[in-house]
C-alpha cells in the first residue's frame, strides 16, 4: 500500500512519520506519582514491543517524578498534561520525550509560548490530541458531538496556536469512540495537513470490544495508508493493548513481531481438540519475539494446505497430527506431545532468527 506523505519527527529515539515503521504505543494506568508500580508496568510494556509510553500528569508531584522513571526505562517516554502549564514546563525539565496536550485549553497565549519555547530548546515533540468527549462547546453547538467535522476543526484551532509560534514538531490525534467518526476525522485532517497522525480509537471498550473496533477503525485507515503510529485503547491491562496493536499491523503486513497463529475455526472433524490447543500455544508463546508463523489444524482437509505455509505447523489425525517444518512434513507426533513438540520449535526458530 502506498503510506501518507507526512513530516518525520522524533520522539526520544524513535522516528515518528515520514516513511518510518508505524510504532506501537500505550499509556500506563499506575500512579505516576509510584515510581515502583510505574516502572514494572513500563517494563512489561518493554517485554511485549510497546515502543514509546504515555503516563498521566496530574498534579507536581506526578511531573516531578518523571525524571526517575525515566532513568529506570528503555523507551521514551510521554507526559500527558491538561489545562495546567507548569506541569508541561515541569515535564519539559525532567526531560521526557514528548507532550501530550491542547495548547488551546492551556490558557492564554503568554502559557503557551513558554512551553513552546522550551520544547523547542530541548528538540521535544508535543502531540495534539482531541477526543470526541472534550470538544470545545462552540464546537459542539456547531456540529454536535458524533461527526468528525468538529474534531478536525478543534485540531486546526491547536495547531494554528503552535504554528503561529514557530512549532513545528508536532503529531496529531482525532479520537472517537465511535468508529465512523473516527475514520472521517482522520481522513479529513490527512488532507489538511502534512504531521504525522497517531491512530486511536478511544475509549474503545473491553479486550473483546475494543479489539474489534480498534481493528476495524485503524484497519481502515492503516490500509489506506494513513497512520504514523497507533495507541490500541482498551479497558484493561495495557500490555494486550501493545499486543493487538502488533496483530493489527501484522495482519496488514505493515509489521512483523511475534507469533502469528493460524488455527482453525474447528467443525466436527476435530479431534484433536484445537481450541484448547490454540489457547495454550498462544500462552507459552506469548513472550517470543521473532515473528514466526505457528498454524494449529484440526483435520487434513485444509490441515496440510496451511501447514506447509507457515514455519511450523501441524495437521490433525485421530490421536496423532503431522509435524511440517518450513514447508516440510517431518513425521507424526502424538497427541499428548503436540504442546512441547511445538513450543520447543518455535523457541528453536525464534533463536535463529536473531
Amino acid at each position: 500500500m502506498e503510506r501518507r506523505q507526512s513530516r518525520q519527527i522524533s520522539v526520544g529515539g524513535i522516528k515518528v512519520g515520514g516513511g518510518a515503521p508505524i510504532s506501537v504505543q500505550s499509556m500506563t494506568n499506575t500512579d505516576t506519582r509510584d515510581t515502583a508500580a510505574t516502572v514494572a508496568q513500563i517494563h512489561r510494556l518493554e517485554e511485549v514491543g510497546c515502543e514509546i509510553v504515555r503516563v498521566a500528569v496530574p498534579d507536581r508531584p506526578a511531573a516531578e517524578n518523571l525524571r526517575e522513571i525515566k532513568t529506570r526505562i528503555n523507551i521514551p517516554l510521554v507526559a500527558d498534561i491538561h489545562f495546567d502549564y507548569r506541569l508541561a514546563l515541569e515535564a519539559i525539565a525532567q526531560g521526557v520525550d514528548g507532550l501530550r496536550l491542547n495548547p488551546g485549553n492551556i490558557g492564554d497565549k503568554g502559557r503557551v509560548k513558554e512551553i513552546v519555547k522550551e520544547a523547542k530548546e530541548k528538540e521535544i515533540p508535543i502531540r495534539i490530541g482531541v477526543n470526541a468527549g472534550s470538544l470545545e462547546k462552540d464546537l459542539l453547538s456547531k456540529y454536535g458531538c458524533s461527526g468528525p467535522e468538529g474534531m478536525v476543526e478543534s485540531a486546526l484551532r491547536h495547531i494554528r496556536i503552535l504554528e503561529d509560534l514557530g512549532f513545528y514538531q508536532m503529531k496529531i490525534s482525532l479520537k472517537a469512540s465511535e468508529v465512523l467518526a473516527t475514520i472521517g476525522a482522520y481522513r479529513m485532517i490527512a488532507e489538511r495537513v502534512d504531521y504525522p497522525l497517531h491512530l486511536g480509537v478511544t475509549e474503545a471498550g473491553s479486550l473483546f470490544t475494543g479489539t474489534i473496533k480498534s481493528a476495524v477503525g485503524m484497519g481502515v485507515l492503516l490500509a489506506e495508508g494513513i497512520g504514523d503510529t497507533i495507541r490500541v485503547s482498551l479497558t484493561g491491562e495495557p500490555e494486550e493493548e501493545v499486543r493487538v496493536g502488533y496483530g493489527i499491523l501484522r495482519s496488514l503486513g505493515l509489521r512483523r513481531r511475534g507469533i502469528e497463529l493460524i488455527s482453525c475455526p474447528t467443525c466436527g472433524r476435530d479431534e484433536i481438540g484445537v481450541i484448547e490447543l490454540s489457547r495454550e500455544i498462544e500462552k507459552k508463546l506469548a513472550h517470543i519475539a521473532s515473528p514466526v508463523k505457528v498454524a494449529l489444524m484440526g483435520c487434513v482437509v485444509n490441515g496440510p494446505g496451511e501447514a506447509v505455509q507457515a514455519d511450523v505447523g501441524i495437521a490433525g489425525g485421530k490421536g496423532t497430527v503431522m509435524l511440517y517444518l518450513k514447508g516440510k512434513a517431518e513425521g507424526k507426533i502424538k497427541r499428548e506431545d503436540i504442546v512441547k513438540v511445538l513450543v520447543k520449535e518455535v523457541t528453536r526458530i525464534s533463536e535463529e532468527m536473531r
